[in-house]
């Protein structure tokens, strides 16, 4: 036998492999989600930090111009962090 003959056996059986895989994989039928992992997710109690987050989010650019926006992004960054806020300080009387 020649190479050319090997060749074009070779190169059937390639594509013969290649034609079965792709009807392998689009028959696969996709798993069903665990149940357990959606309930995990439900359970979990709503952050007021996170729904704040989203406000902000949807807010956009003029989330830069909100005061409350940047708070909330102060202690996101804290919490990231971390970081333990310091209290605030008494400010002195004025006048005095």
């Amino acid at each position: 036998m020649d190479g050319k003959l090997f060749a074009r056996i070779g190169a059937i059986v390639f594509v013969a492999v290649a034609i079965t895989a792709t009807a392998i994989e689009m028959t696969r039928k996709e798993e069903a989600p665990r149940a357990a992992a959606v309930r995990q997710v439900q359970d979990m109690p709503a952050d007021p930090l996170r729904a704040a987050q989203r406000r902000c989010q949807l807010l956009g650019e003029a989330a830069g111009r909100d005061a409350e926006c940047l708070r909330i992004w102060a202690e996101t960054r804290d919490r990231f962090l971390g970081v333990t806020p310091a209290p605030l300080s008494p400010q002195p009387p004025e006048g005095h």
